[in-house]
C-alpha cells in the first residue's frame, strides 16, 4: 500500500519538530556564552519564519472554520491550538493584513528579520495612518518601520510608528496628526465613563473609560506614591473619614468628567517628590506649533500600561494651550532643534529644571533595551564631574538605579551608541 505524500508545508513542519526532538535532552548549562547568544538569535529568527508560515495558512483558512462550525478562522485556530481567542483574533487580523496589504512585513517575517510581536506593532501603526494619506506614503511608512525593526523592539517601534509621518512625509505630518488627534479627543470626551458598583462583599468595583491624556495624568500622580525608591513609601493623608463613594449607574459619564476636572485642579506640589522633583506632568510643544491652529503636543508623564507598544501620548495644540492656562501642568516650549533650554552649568548636582529637561529628552533609562520610566531614574554625568565634566544637559543621561550602578562598576565597560543609548560589556 502506497502512502500518500505529505504536503510540502506539512512535511517541513514535521521535519522541524523532528529536529527539535533531536536536541530535546541537550542541557544549555554546558553551552558557551557565544553559543547561547547564537542559539537565541537563530531560534528567534526561526520563530518569526514559522509565525509567518502559520499566518499565511490562517489567512486562507476560512474553509477550515466552515468545517469546524467556528465563527471564523480565529475561532478554529484557538480551538485547535488551545490558545486564547483574543490572541487568535489578533493573529487573524495580522494574517489578513499580510496577505492583502503589508507585503514588506510579510517578506521580512519570511526571512526571519521581523518577529511576530514587531509585525503586530507595525500593522497597527500603519493602519492608524489617516485615510487621507496616499498609498505610496503608506508603503514608505511600512518599509521604514520594517527597516527599523532590525534595531528596535516592539515598544520602540510603537513610538516610531506614532510619528512615522514626520519621517516619510513631514510636509503633511503635522496637519494629519492634528486632525487625527482632534477626532480622537472628541471621541474620547464622548465615551468618558467612570461607573462604580457595590459588590456586596465590602468592596466596590470601579471601572472607567477616560481619554488617554487624563489616564496619563492619573497614572503620573499615582506613580509618585508607588515609586519604590521614595523614602517612607506609602500613602499619607489627614485621616479624614471617607463618605459613600457609590454613584448610581445613571451617572458614569458625570463621574468620568469629574475625574478629568479633579486631575486638572489638583496641586502637584502637595504630592510626594518624584524623580527628584515635585510630581509634574510636562507638555512639550514647538513654539511654531503652539501658535498654529492645527498642531500636536507631547505628554511626558507615567509609563502607562505595561506592555503597551503604542506609548507616548499626544494632544492637540488647542488642548495644550488650554491646559497651560487652567491646569497645574508644566508647559515646555522647545526650540527649532526640539531641545529644551539648557539650565545650570556651575553645580555638581542637576537642578530640578534640568531634571525636567532630561525627562523631556530621554523619557526612560538610556541603557540599551531598558524601559524604566525616567521619573524613576538618576541623572548621570557622561564625563564624570570629578574629571572636569560639566553639569550640563549635553553631558547627562538618565539611568535607572541598576544601570547607574553598572556604569560605575569596574567589571563593566560601556559605549555610547549613535542613538545616544549606552551599551554595556562585561570586561574579560
Amino acid at each position: 500500500m502506497t502512502e500518500l505524500a505529505l504536503h510540502p508545508i506539512v512535511a517541513a513542519a514535521t521535519d522541524v519538530r523532528s529536529s527539535l526532538k533531536a536536541v530535546a535532552d541537550v542541557n544549555p548549562t554546558f553551552m558557551s556564552t557565544s553559543d547561547k547568544a547564537a542559539a537565541l538569535t537563530e531560534l528567534g529568527r526561526a520563530e518569526a519564519q514559522l509565525a509567518e508560515l502559520r499566518l499565511r495558512i490562517l489567512a486562507d483558512a476560512g474553509d477550515l472554520a466552515h468545517e469546524t462550525a467556528a465563527k471564523d478562522a480565529a475561532g478554529g485556530l484557538a480551538k485547535m491550538t488551545r490558545t486564547r481567542f483574543t490572541d487568535a483574533r489578533a493573529d487573524l487580523a495580522l494574517a489578513s493584513a499580510l496577505d492583502r496589504d503589508r507585503t514588506f512585513v510579510a517578506s521580512a517575517m519570511r526571512d526571519g528579520s521581523v518577529s511576530l510581536a514587531q509585525a503586530h506593532v507595525i500593522r497597527r501603526a500603519v493602519d492608524a495612518l489617516p485615510a487621507s494619506v496616499d498609498a505610496d506614503t503608506v508603503a514608505r511608512a511600512e518599509a521604514h518601520l520594517v527597516a527599523q525593526a532590525a534595531e528596535f523592539g516592539p515598544k520602540e517601534l510603537g513610538r516610531i510608528g506614532r510619528r512615522i509621518l514626520d519621517v516619510v512625509a513631514p510636509e503633511i505630518a503635522e496637519a494629519a496628526e492634528a486632525a487625527r488627534l482632534a477626532d480622537q479627543e472628541a471621541h474620547a470626551a464622548q465615551r468618558t465613563r467612570l461607573p462604580m458598583r457595590r459588590l456586596g462583599d465590602g468592596t466596590t468595583r470601579i471601572s472607567g473609560r477616560v481619554p488617554d491624556a487624563v489616564a496619563t495624568r492619573f497614572a503620573t500622580y499615582l506613580e509618585a506614591f508607588a515609586n519604590p525608591r521614595r523614602e517612607g513609601a506609602g500613602a499619607t493623608g489627614d485621616g479624614g473619614g471617607v463618605g459613600d463613594v457609590v454613584v448610581r449607574q445613571a451617572y458614569p459619564k458625570r463621574m468620568g468628567d469629574a475625574l478629568a476636572q479633579f486631575l486638572e485642579a489638583i496641586d502637584p506640589t502637595r504630592l510626594p517628590l518624584h524623580g527628584g522633583d515635585a510630581t509634574t506632568l510636562v507638555v512639550t510643544i514647538q513654539l511654531a506649533s503652539l501658535q498654529a491652529e492645527l498642531a500636536a503636543a507631547d505628554l511626558v508623564g507615567a509609563g502607562l500600561v505595561p506592555g503597551d507598544d503604542l506609548t507616548g501620548d499626544r494632544i492637540t495644540a488647542a488642548q495644550a494651550r488650554r491646559l497651560a492656562c487652567t491646569a497645574k501642568i508644566l508647559p515646555a516650549v522647545l526650540d527649532g532643534r526640539s531641545l529644551p533650554i539648557d539650565l545650570g552649568r556651575a553645580k555638581r548636582l542637576f537642578t530640578p529644571a534640568q531634571r525636567k529637561a532630561l525627562l523631556i529628552r530621554d523619557q526612560t533609562c538610556r541603557a540599551e533595551g531598558c524601559d524604566t520610566p525616567g521619573t524613576w531614574c538618576d541623572a548621570h554625568h557622561l564625563d564624570p564631574w570629578r574629571n572636569g565634566g560639566s553639569t550640563d544637559l549635553d553631558n547627562a543621561i538618565l539611568l535607572c538605579n541598576h544601570h547607574h550602578h553598572r556604569v560605575h562598576d569596574t567589571a563593566y565597560s560601556s559605549e555610547r551608541l549613535p542613538t545616544g543609548d549606552l551599551r554595556f560589556h562585561r570586561r574579560t
